[in-house]
Formats: C-alpha cells, structure tokens, sequence
C-alpha cells in the first residue's frame, strides 16, 4: 500500500488544488484575495517533467478550475498553459536559499502573467461598457493576488517539489 501511495502521490496532491480553490480559505488572503494556487502545483510538476508536460497539466488545470467557476465567459487556460511552458524551460538549481526565493519571483511572474491574461480578456469582452475607475480594483486585485503567491510560493513549492522527486525517486 505505502508503495502504490508514493507512486500516485503527484496526482493526489493535483486533486487538492480544486479542493482549495473551491475552499477559499480566508486566513490565507488579504485583502479578500487569495493566492492563485495553480502555479503552486504547477512550478515542481513542470521544473521536473519539462516543458511538454508543464503545458498539459496546464491545459488541464485551467480545464478543471474553468468548469468549477460559474462565469463560463473567461477562462484560466491560456495563463496557464503559457506558465506550464515557460516553468518547463527552468533548470533546478543547486543553491537552496536561492532556490527558495526563485520560486517566490517565478510564482510571481507567473501570477502577474496569469492575471493579466484574465484581466485583458475581460477588458476585451466588456470593452465598450469599460469605466476607466473599474480598472483600479481589478489591478488591486492582480497586484495582491501576485504579492501572495510570491509570498507563499517558497514554502509550498520547496515541499512540492521534494514530495516529487521522492516520488520519482523511488520508482526509478
């Protein structure tokens, strides 16, 4: 038993990201904003198994976490896969300390990014009903959202990331 859950245990902790996004634990926020976890599973998964894989779990992601959400109009997964890609291209490093606070700015960037994309696919649907003082919480919004998942991301994204390589380890 202990072998088969070692061996599955990427995908049960892929099935924990809609867990908590549907969760939305408010003690992790701020300002009523939630770090956007995707990237947090999203960065090891795709620094291990490459780019290809990265854009798959992606496309994946984005598809689980737009069918959860009840605006059927926009969607996560062009943010999503674009980050799947780019956190593919990335090389692990063997400095720790630096890798910690690597993790902090790649999950930021990807954060901003992601953000960013939903935002402009918003302003590009709504774009004649656009009010330039409704552009300020949406950039509040993104703003605090990449602070978060920077803030997080390190911690989260080291454990992840070893909880992987074990797994890989192990059945290598």
């Amino acid at each position: 038993m202990n072998k088969f859950f070692t061996k599955i245990l990427s995908f049960i902790s892929f099935i924990f990201i809609p867990i908590i996004f549907l969760w939305h634990p408010n003690w992790l926020g701020f300002l009523g904003v939630q770090p956007y976890w995707p990237l947090f599973w999203l960065l090891p998964w795709s620094m291990l198994n490459g780019s290809i894989n990265g854009s798959i779990f992606g496309l994946f992601l984005g598809l689980i976490l737009d069918s959860l959400t009840l605006d059927y109009s926009f969607t996560q997964v062009p943010g999503l896969i674009f980050c799947g890609f780019l956190f593919g291209r990335i090389k692990l490093n063997s400095d720790i300390l630096v890798g910690h606070f690597g993790y902090g700015l790649i999950c930021c960037f990807g954060s901003f990014l992601c953000g960013t994309l939903y935002f402009l696919q918003i302003l590009f649907r709504n774009f004649s009903d656009i009010n330039s003082l409704m552009l300020i919480p949406n950039v509040k919004n993104i703003l605090t959202q990449v602070f978060l998942t920077g803030f997080y991301a390190p911690f989260i994204c080291s454990q992840l990331l070893r909880m992987f390589k074990f797994s890989r380890r192990k059945f290598q």
